[in-house]
């Protein structure tokens, strides 16, 4: 058994945010660094919300691996214990740019591999794997080796245990073409209970971008529940016993989109674990997102209880939290 409540198993690096907003790269003149990766920050979020979570992933044994390692600890409150070193591979970067808010541009810098990708069966513990409340894992984790094989494992030992989600969080930077992407998928998705993602992201993983028809398709599979993201329309959440429901959104001026998504993901599995109704755990993401959506950063800026309480009591996000 295991005292952690999420395991989550993905990327990570050292993100770079531009400070200067509605400006092209070439405009910016500083940067602020945090942690990131979509695997982490949805751990972050989850240890915000008073969670016990860790990932599963790989630094480099640089000082930004040190860095990255030591802000987990010290200021995130995250499980570092399956948090790995490669010898050789640097820690990787990702540099977000927000000449459009709303549309951040984000390029990573992972060449030739990145740490995370190496991962190994070894590198966790398989009773956690076995037993965790939440075992969560981003499509990027089947675009290569041996990080593909290593989550087959990871998902053999596990046996399609309540809750295993999959983040269709779709990457094609880390993909040959989307095919490649939904032919690794179809091989998950049977192994999974709950798929989380936007319709483009449907549109690869199930064929199907109408959200009432990619919830159908990914149902179909066997999965527990779907979750679709729809922008600015919300949430669709359908369960396996026939359960459906449309989440409003909470409208935000952002100041940076990114980060939104993890901060739904995190507040979602603090709804899981707290016990909710699928439909309540996406409100809270979804006012989880709307908050760091109005913030710069994303692992920083990611929302405590208290803030996520107060958009749901107020059903809008305050000016200036």
């Amino acid at each position: 058994m295991t005292d952690l409540e999420l395991l989550t198993v993905g990327r990570i690096s050292v993100d770079l945010y531009a400070e200067q907003l509605g400006v092209p790269l070439n405009d910016v003149q500083t940067f602020r660094k945090s942690v990131g990766g979509t695997a982490t920050n949805v751990a972050v979020a989850a240890a915000r919300l008073g969670h016990r979570a860790a990932v599963f992933t790989r630094v480099g044994d640089d000082p930004m691996g040190g860095y990255v390692r030591h802000a987990l600890e010290h200021t995130f409150g995250v499980d570092t214990r399956f948090v790995g070193t490669h010898p050789e591979l640097r820690t990787p970067l990702a540099f977000a740019t927000m000449e459009d808010p709303a549309e951040p541009v984000l390029d990573f810098y992972r060449a030739p591999q990145a740490p995370d990708m190496t991962i190994a069966p070894d590198g966790v513990d398989r009773a956690v794997v076995e037993s965790v409340p939440i075992f969560w894992f981003p499509t990027s984790r089947l675009s290569a080796e041996p990080s593909r094989s290593t989550l087959h494992q990871l998902l053999d030992w596990r046996e399609r245990r309540t809750h295993t989600v999959l983040d269709l969080d779709w990457r094609p930077s880390f993909w040959p073409d989307a095919a490649t992407a939904t032919r690794e998928l179809d091989r998950v998705l049977g192994l999974v209970t709950m798929a989380i993602g936007n319709r483009s992201e449907c549109e690869v993983a199930v064929g199907e971008s109408d959200p009432d028809r990619a919830a159908d398709a990914l149902l179909a599979r066997g999965l527990d529940a779907a979750v679709v993201k729809l922008g600015g329309d919300g949430v669709l959440v359908a369960t396996a016993d026939g359960e459906r429901e449309r989440i409003a959104p909470y409208p935000v001026d952002a100041v940076c989109g990114l980060g939104a998504g993890d901060a739904f993901g995190g507040a979602f599995c603090h709804g899981l674990l707290s016990g909710w109704p699928l439909a309540d755990c996406a409100r809270a993401g979804n006012a989880a997102g709307a908050i760091v959506a109005a913030r710069l950063m994303c692992a920083d800026d990611m929302p405590y209880v208290a803030d996520i309480d107060l958009v749901l009591d107020r059903g809008s996000v305050p000016a200036g939290i």
